[in-house]
This record gives structure tokens, sequence and C-alpha cells, in this order.
């Protein structure tokens, strides 16, 4: 499987166009690149690394594991679960598995699983139906939009599940893909005028 989500030194390698048979799917409200901002929530996640070979089998574990782990302690799910990709190379990526949770609450795990904040900011969004190997050319879509609005990505991408992989037909998933972006610099304060030009005292003065 190729790399779809390299992220190295800001810049990420990602995938062109959205699919025919996934664009005739798309609703209404599924548009290309809608900025958003993303609120803080707690949230409730299990970091790791996986292998772009194995995925969405990946993803399908880690987000057991985590509601494993809420469902035990009796948590209120706050949010759709998501993917945060913290870094990415050709052969796989780092992950944080997380849900946002109810919270905060007293007693925070140990181990693997851990609770923190979901990213926040300014971010667009893109909307993908279907297989989680299909999302390649959605990625190579982010890509050039990215480009051509020549906008910064941050250090990380979300994927939102919309419908829940863990009980949902792998072709009948909606998933948001998320990236923020780079806060812009300052805007440089404007310039003064420049000063009216001094009469020239050579001239003769009126009479």
């Amino acid at each position: 499987m190729l790399s779809r989500r390299s992220l190295a030194a800001a810049t990420l390698a990602l995938a062109l166009a959205i699919h025919p048979g996934l664009a005739a799917q798309a609703q209404q409200e599924d548009v290309f690149g809608a900025e958003i901002a993303l609120p803080e929530k707690t949230i409730v996640y299990l970091q790791g690394t996986g292998s772009w070979d194995t995925a969405y089998e990946t993803v399908v574990e880690a987000f057991k594991t985590v509601h494993e782990y809420i469902d035990k302690r009796g948590l209120k799910p706050d949010g759709d679960a998501m993917m945060i990709y913290t870094g990415a190379d050709d052969t796989g990526f780092d992950y944080r598995a997380a849900v946002p949770v109810m919270g905060p609450f007293d007693n925070p795990p140990k181990g693997d699983i851990a609770v923190g904040t979901s990213p926040t900011g300014k971010a667009y969004k893109f909307i993908h139906r279907g297989t989680y190997d299909g999302m390649e050319n959605l990625y190579e879509a982010i890509t050039n939009f990215f480009d051509e609005k020549n906008l910064e990505p941050g250090d990380l991408f979300i994927e939102r599940y919309v419908t829940d992989p863990r009980t949902t037909p792998e072709d009948e998933l909606v998933i948001e893909v998320v990236f923020p972006v780079r806060s812009e610099g300052p805007v440089d304060a404007p310039k003064a005028p420049d000063p009216l030009p001094t009469p020239d005292e050579t001239q003769p003065k009126p009479q």
C-alpha cells in the first residue's frame, strides 16, 4: 500500500481527485475543503504505531481497545472517534486512536491508554464515503487543494469516523479527513503616510 499520509518537516505527500464512484455518493453537505474550527475536547486515547499494509486493521483494533476502557469506566462518549496521525513515512505511521468523552474525570488511566485534549484551531475538512483504501485519491486531491490555496498544513492530521468502523461494513464508512493549518504570522502594521513635501523656499512667496 502506498504511503497516503507522509508528514515530514510539515510537508505532506498525500493523494488527486475524488473517485467518480465516491463522488456520486456524496451528499449535498459534503463540501470539499470546508473551513472549520476544532473545539477542545477531553479524549481517551491509545498511542501506537502501525503499518500501511494493515492500517485499517490497526484502526479497528485500536478503537476496540479504547472503547473497552470507556465502557469499563462507565464514561460517556462526546463525539466521533478519531485517528490523530502524528507522523508518517512510506511504510508506517504514528497515531493516537482517540474517543472524546465527557470529562474531566478522576483516576486517569495508566499504561497504553491515556487522557488528553484534542487538537484545536482552524482546520479544513474533507469527507470520504466508502472503503478505507479508497481514500488514496482523496488525499491526493487534498494535496492539490493546499497547493492551490497556498496553505501550510500543521504537524498532524485527523480522520474522524462518523460511522463506527467496529460495526460498519467497510464499504459504508463515512470518514471526515481534517487538516489543521498553521497559524498565520503577525500582520505587518500599516505604514504611516509619507510626510507632505515642504514648500521650496526658493520659490517666490505670493504678494
